[in-house]
């Protein structure tokens, strides 16, 4: 009996010794489940997941769906910054700090971190507060230096030194109030350099700024390292600080922006990650240029690089801009024709496309008509087939294009061109010069129509 007892103690006990991580989705979303991961670098740890379930309340006249969702975390849970995930794709995610508390949450799942508000929690309400309210004392001081740039008044001047000192002391009584917490590092990585004085020159203080973007955040403070604070504060700086409409110009910035970064970057660990992660990026935005110098400048003189991961970018860029378009040969009736040959164009607009497709169908004619004022430019429709007859029922409507017919006995999309091309979509474009390199790949027909007036201008 008095193991039985003691058993049943412990059992108790070691039920007891849990944290729990709760959350509330006012409206719930569609999806039915929740993840839970621990972040570590770029690649976040799985921890568990769970389910959601729906409550509907009352709220004066109005019904409310709710959907709410726990996790049961040990105590020797390690503290450091998690992420609940609710969708494969987009924004559906929020990060919290975990430092041995229970924690509650409420947000509407379609504005994560616009609406989040936590009900239970020292750390993520310490922290949440001092974002909210720091950015607020930033606006004031922000809008006088505008201020000043505009007049030059000693009103600006006198108030823009009042905010940056209520700002600096509101900076530091959450220092000290996050003294030996979790939040303590963000907070402290979170500071904004400000000059201690109004700059009269727009040039020299977006300079000034961008210069000591980086002057409060250690990158060798592991606590921010597991997080994603360090991306999303580099994501900030290369992406969304420094804007050209101008392609060359925007991509030199993109170019001055990375290299402001790996100076502030440690040799070792994190260099690599944010150098693939960097890589991947603008591999997603086709941007072969910027990938390519990532590559020589900076990843091919680490010890530890990972040439597979180097190799499976450089391929998924093979028909990005700047690249020689893959060769291949097709015939139209008796004559035989080859990509890398023809020399009818000043240039060259590829689509792929299939009958098969509801949208193909309706856009390409229009492409037709369109290209009729471009005629300096050589079009090459490639129908991606069943069968080749589906595509001879249309092919009266595309006069005066070169029409290629790819089809496979399996899967269309398997034809070797439209692998080569790495199509997954249609319709897909492409423009080349007259060396056959793509120039431009638009996503819609705005995008090609945009591109073919501005050329001709």
């Amino acid at each position: 009996m008095k193991k039985i007892l003691s058993l049943l103690v412990l059992v108790a006990a070691t039920v007891n010794a849990q944290y729990s991580i709760k959350g509330t989705m006012t409206p719930p979303e569609k999806s039915d489940w929740v993840m839970l991961h621990k972040l570590q670098g770029i690649k976040p740890k799985y921890i568990a997941n769970t389910t959601i379930k729906f409550d509907t309340i009352t709220v004066g006249a109005d019904k409310q769906i709710l959907g709410k969702f726990s996790f049961k975390l040990p105590k020797g849970t390690e503290s450091g910054a998690y992420r609940i995930t609710y969708k494969n794709k987009g924004g559906g995610f929020i990060d919290f700090l975990f430092n041995k508390e229970n924690i509650e949450f409420i947000f509407n799942p379609k504005f994560p971190d616009e609406s989040v508000v936590y009900t239970n929690s020292r750390e993520n309400k310490l922290y949440s507060e001092y974002v909210e309210k720091t950015a607020e004392a930033q606006k004031k001081v922000s809008l006088h230096q505008v201020e000043y740039l505009q007049s030059a008044s000693k009103e600006s001047k006198k108030a823009y030194k009042k905010e940056l000192k209520a700002l600096n002391d509101l900076q530091e009584s959450y220092e000290n109030k996050s003294e030996g917490m979790l939040a303590h590092s963000f907070i402290k990585a979170s500071k904004k350099y400000n000059p201690s004085s109004v700059t009269s020159d727009p040039q020299e203080y977006m300079e000034v700024i961008s210069d000591h973007f980086f002057k409060y955040v250690d990158f060798e403070d592991k606590t921010l390292y597991n997080s994603s604070y360090l991306v999303d504060k580099i994501d900030e700086f290369v992406f969304y600080s420094n804007y050209s409409e101008d392609q060359i110009t925007q991509q030199k910035l993109y170019k001055k922006s990375i290299a402001k970064v790996m100076e502030e970057l440690p040799k070792k660990g994190i260099k690599k990650e944010i150098i693939e992660y960097l890589a991947t990026r603008y591999a997603e935005k086709r941007n072969s240029e910027i990938v390519d110098w990532l590559f020589s400048e900076y990843y091919d003189e680490l010890a530890d690089k990972n040439e597979a991961f180097k190799a499976k970018k450089l391929d998924e860029l093979s028909v990005s801009v700047g690249r020689q378009a893959p060769d291949f040969s097709w015939k139209e009736g008796s004559k035989n024709y080859q990509l890398s040959q023809l020399k009818d164009g000043k240039n060259y607009l590829m689509i792929f496309w299939s009958t098969g497709c509801p949208h193909c169908v309706r856009e390409v004619p229009e492409v037709h008509g369109f290209m009729k004022k471009h005629n300096a430019t050589s079009v090459i429709s490639f129908a991606i087939e069943n069968n080749v007859a589906d595509f001879n029922k249309f092919k009266p409507k595309l006069g005066g294009w070169h029409n290629v017919v790819g089809t496979h006995p399996e899967f269309k999309f398997d034809n070797e061109v439209v692998r080569k091309y790495k199509i997954n979509a249609t319709p897909t474009y492409f423009v080349l010069n007259e060396q056959k390199k793509i120039i431009a790949v638009p996503n819609t027909i705005e995008d090609v129509k945009k591109f073919f007036e501005t050329l001709e201008q």
